[in-house]
C-alpha cells in the first residue's frame, strides 16, 4: 500500500490518526519532484554565492531562466537514466548513494560542456564563472539530495524504534565484560527481538559518565534506591556462565525484590545469530540451585568402560538415561538398557542410536523382580559393570502400596546383586537416596534394606564383585520432582501447593548425580556408601516463591500458595547421614564415605526372604512390620503404620 492509497484509506475510514511508520514508501513521482526542488535550491544557492563572490559590475547570470531549464532538464534525464528516485528511501544503501553521485556528476559535466558549447557557437555565456559555479552546484546538489535521503531514513528509524521500544521489554544488561557487550550487540543488531536495551548494570565504581554501544552504564545503587516504576524497566538480562552461584543469587534477590523479570543469555560461543530471541530465556529456578558439577578426573574411568559390556537398570528414567548418555561417551562395547516403562525406553532408544551409531545397544523391556527374565542377560552378555538405577521412588504411592515397593526395591535389588556376584561382574553400583537415612516412610526404608543387603553381599564367601552404593538427595528436573510440579501449577495460574511451610530439601542436578555415580563406580573398593556434599538445604516455600517471581507473577497476589499438610511418610528434613554414622574423606572433597551400621549376610538374607513372601501375599501391615525389624530406625510419620511403632 503506497502513500496515496494509505492516505485515502485514512480519510474515508473515519480514523483521523495517521501513523507515519505505517507509510510503506513515497510514490516515485513524489520523490522525483522533491529531488527537482532540491536541484532548484542548489542552483539558487550557487548563483547567490557566485554573485556575492564576484567583484565584477557585469551581470553574472544574463540568461537565468535558460540556465534553470538547462540544468533541471539534464538532471531529470540522468535521474531517469540512473533511476535515483526508484528505491525506497528509508532502505537506501551505498548503491543508491553511488547512483546519486553518478547522476549529479553527469549532470554537472554535461551542463559544463553545454555551457561552453553555447559560448563557442553564439559568443554569449549562459553561465559566467562556469567552473566555480559548477563545482558549487555539484557539491550543493549532491549534499542536499544525500541529506534528504539520510533524514528520511533516520526519521523512519527513530519512529520505528520508538514504536518497538513501547512494545518491547525495557531491559538492562548485567555486566560490562566482553560477553555481556556481545550479547547486547546481538540484541541491538536484531530488530525482531522483543527487548529494548536501556543500558548496562555493573558493581564497578569507575562507570560514571561512561557509555557502551551508545547506552549509559548504571551502578547497583541505582536499582537499590529506586522502584520499578522509577527505573522504567521491565527486566535484566545476564550471562549465567560468567557468574558464580553466590553472585547470581545476590543479584537475582535484588531484581526479584524490585519485581524485575530476570532473563538469561548464553555465552557468545553458544549464541545463535539466527535465533537471538530463542537464545534468551527467562531464568529458571534450576539456574539458581546449580552448583559446579563434579567432574571425573581419573583415567581409570575410561579403562573400566572402554570396550566393556555395561548394564544400566532403570535406564529410561531421569537418572538412568543420563547415566546411559555419559557411559556411551566412554566407548564401551555394549550397553544394555533395561526398564519396564515401554514408551520412555523407546524414547531413549531413538535418542541413543541416533547420537552414538558406533556403539552397540540392547534395549530390554523387563521387570527386575523377575529373576528368570533377568538371569539370561547376565549369562549372555557377561557384564563388566552394573549401574542399578531402577526403583520405585514416590513416597505416598509406596506408602499406599508397600508390597509393590518391596518387590522392586528389595527383591529387584536382591536379584541383580546376587546375579552380579554369581556371574563375576567386576563392579555393581546401586543408586540409593537420602530418604534411606532414618527413614519415615516405606520407600526410604525399602532402599535402606536394599543397601544393607548389597553391603552384606560384599563379604560373602567366593564373592569377587565390588558392591558400591551412592546416596544423594532430590534431583532437579527428575520425573515427579517438585520443580516440574510447581511449574505446571504456575502455568495454570495456581495455586502452588506445599505440604508444610517449614519443609526443606537438598537438591542437585541430574548431571551432578550421574557424575557421582560414575565416580563412585571407579573409586569404590567394595562395601562403601558414598554420600555427596550437597551444600545447604533449600526451603521449599522459598523455592516456590522465587519460581513464581521468576515467572513474572506476584506470590499470594497473582499466584496463591496453599499448604496441604505433610503427606503419609513425609518428614520436614532429610539427612544424608544417620546419627551413628561416621564419615571418611575421599580424594574428592565433595564426596564422603558413610560408615553406616551393617548386617551379617545370613540375617539380612533371612529378613529379605520373609518380607518378599509377605509382599507376594500382599500383606501390607506384615510387610511394614518386617521392614521395621530390618531397619530399627524406621519410624513412620503421618502414616497409618505409626501404630506399629507403639
Amino acid at each position: 500500500m503506497g502513500f496515496g492509497k494509505n492516505l485515502k484509506t485514512k480519510l474515508y475510514s473515519g480514523d483521523n490518526l495517521m501513523n507515519l511508520s505505517d507509510v510503506r514508501y513515497l510514490p516515485r513521482w513524489v520523490v522525483l519532484f522533491i529531488d527537482i526542488f532540491f536541484i532548484s535550491l542548489a542552483i539558487f544557492f550557487s548563483c547567490y554565492l557566485i554573485e556575492k563572490l564576484s567583484y565584477s559590475t557585469i551581470q553574472v547570470f544574463s540568461h537565468r531562466g535558460l540556465m534553470y531549464l538547462l540544468i533541471l532538464g539534464v538532471s531529470v534525464v540522468f535521474m531517469f537514466m540512473f533511476r535515483t528516485f526508484s528505491g525506497i528511501i528509508r532502505h537506501s544503501t551505498f548503491i543508491d548513494l553511488f547512483k546519486l553521485f553518478l547522476a549529479t556528476l553527469s549532470t554537472t559535466v554535461v551542463v559544463g560542456f553545454g555551457s561552453f558549447g553555447y559560448y563557442f557557437v553564439t559568443g554569449q555565456r549562459v553561465i559566467h564563472m562556469s567552473i566555480p559555479f559548477l563545482a558549487i552546484f555539484f557539491a550543493t546538489s549532491f549534499i542536499l539530495l544525500f541529506l534528504f535521503r539520510l533524514f528520511v531514513k533516520e526519521f523512519f528509524h527513530i519512529i520505528r524504534e520508538f514504536r518497538r521500544s513501547t512494545l518491547r521489554k525495557r531491559i538492562l544488561v548485567l555486566g560490562i565484560d566482553e560477553q555481556s557487550v556481545a550479547v547486547a550487540r546481538a540484541i541491538l543488531d536484531n530488530p525482531n527481538v522483543p527487548y529494548h536495551i536501556v543500558g548496562f548494570l555493573t558493581q564497578r565504581h569507575d562507570y560514571r559518565r561512561a557509555n557502551l554501544l551508545g547506552k549509559p552504564i548504571y551502578g547497583k545503587e541505582r536499582i537499590e534506591k529506586n522502584s520499578k516504576d522509577d527505573l522504567m524497566l521491565d527486566g535484566v538480562v545476564l550471562v549465567k556462565e560468567m557468574m558464580t552461584k553466590e553472585e547470581m543469587n545476590s543479584w537475582v534477590n535484588l531484581f526479584l525484590e524490585k519485581d524485575l523479570q530476570v532473563f538469561k543469555a548464553p555465552s557468545v560461543q553458544k549464541l545463535r545469530d539466527n535465533d537471538i530471541e530463542g537464545s534468551i530465556k527467562s531464568l529458571q529456578i534450576e539456574d539458581l540451585l546449580n552448583r559446579k558439577p563434579i567432574r571425573i578426573e581419573n583415567e581409570d574411568l575410561k579403562k573400566r568402560h572402554a570396550g566393556k559390556s555395561i548394564l544400566i537398570t532403570g535406564g529410561a528414567g531421569s537418572i538412568g538415561s543420563e547415566i546411559v548418555r555419559q557411559v556411551a561417551m566412554l566407548e564401551p562395547d555394549l550397553i544394555v538398557v533395561l526398564d519396564q516403562a515401554e514408551t520412555p525406553l523407546y524414547d531413549i532408544e531413538m535418542e541413543m542410536t541416533a547420537k552414538f551409531p558406533r556403539i552397540r545397544f540392547k534395549f530390554i523391556l523387563a521387570d527386575i523382580s523377575n529373576r528368570h527374565r533377568i538371569e539370561p542377560l547376565f549369562q549372555k552378555f557377561q557384564f563388566s559393570m552394573v549401574y542399578h538405577a531402577a526403583a520405585y521412588k514416590h513416597v505416598p504411592l509406596i506408602e499406599e502400596n508397600p508390597h509393590e515397593g518391596i518387590l522392586v526395591n528389595i527383591l529387584g535389588s536382591k536379584n541383580l546383586s546376587t546375579l552380579a556376584s554369581k556371574y563375576k561382574v567386576n563392579r555393581f553400583v546401586m543408586i540409593s537416596t537420602d530418604k534411606a537415612v532414618k527413614p519415615t516412610n516405606v520407600m526410604g526404608a525399602s532402599k535402606r534394606a536394599a543397601e544393607l543387603f548389597v553391603q552384606a553381599l560384599q563379604n560373602t564367601e567366593n564373592n569377587t564383585t565390588k558392591f558400591i552404593t551412592t546416596r544423594f538427595g532430590n534431583v532437579l528436573g527428575s520425573n515427579g520432582s517438585v520443580i516440574p510440579h510447581f511449574k505446571k501449577q504456575i502455568e495454570k495460574g495456581g495455586p502452588v501447593t506445599i505440604t508444610h511451610p517449614d519443609i526443606v530439601r537438598y537438591f542437585m542436578t541430574i548431571p551432578e548425580a550421574c557424575d557421582l555415580v560414575l565416580q563412585a563406580g571407579t573409586m569404590g573398593k567394595g562395601g562403601e556408601i558414598f554420600v555427596f556434599d550437597m551444600g545447604d538445604p533449600v526451603k521449599i516455600l522459598d523455592l516456590a516463591t522465587r519460581m513464581i517471581k521468576l515467572s513474572g507473577f506476584e506470590p499470594h497476589t497473582d499466584i496463591k500458595i496453599i499448604y496441604t499438610g505433610l503427606r503419609p511418610g513425609e518428614k520436614l528434613y532429610e539427612e544424608l547421614l544417620s546419627d551413628d554414622a561416621k564419615t571418611l574423606p575421599t580424594h574428592n572433597e565433595k564426596i564422603l564415605i558413610s560408615k553406616d551400621p551393617n548386617m551379617e549376610f545370613k540375617a539380612i538374607e533371612q529378613f529379605t526372604s520373609q518380607i518378599i513372601k509377605a509382599a507376594l501375599r500382599r500383606e501390607k501391615t506384615e510387610v511394614v512390620k518386617i521392614l521395621k525389624d530390618i531397619v530399627p530406625e524406621f519410624k513412620s510419620n503421618n502414616s497409618v503404620y505409626e501404630v506399629l511403632d507403639k
